[in-house]
């Protein structure tokens, strides 16, 4: 089951795509946002060229557990996705993804103006491998 993960963000969409078999979770281009129209034609390239079944999109839930206005902007953004792709999609805790990211990204000594580029396709990397791995193969 090939399965699509976001970072929905208001400027960027990260994207990744998991392998056949549902292991690994490898990095695609970033979505840079411009209109709905623009983004959701994008996504549904995505979903059509690797078979997408399900989508897995972070969900930026607080520290202490509760919801803030970034998961409200989630969840209207996931009823249109429901209402466009009809697909399942799941909403996975991100918690501080997109800071692990960039520290991974800062270790492996990527200068900055790169790491602006890669972060927002590694923190969607990282969600999607996190979900990946909790669930039962």
């Amino acid at each position: 089951m090939r399965i699509l993960c976001l970072d929905y963000g208001e400027r960027r969409i990260g994207a990744a795509i998991c392998d056949e078999l549902g292991i690994t979770a490898q990095g695609l281009p970033t979505i840079i946002r411009k209109t709905k129209k623009h983004d959701l034609d994008i996504l549904g390239k995505m979903i059509k060229t690797y078979n997408v079944e399900k989508i897995v999109i972070g969900y930026p839930i607080r520290i202490d557990g509760s919801e803030g206005i970034q998961c409200e902007k989630v969840n209207r953004y996931v009823k249109l996705l429901d209402k466009t792709f009809s697909l399942p999609i799941i909403k996975w805790p991100e918690t501080l993804s997109t800071k692990e990211a960039e520290e991974i990204l800062i270790n492996s000594g990527v200068r900055w103006q790169k790491r602006k580029k890669m972060v927002d396709k590694l923190a969607a990397c990282i969600i999607l491998q996190s979900y990946l791995d909790s669930i039962d193969k």
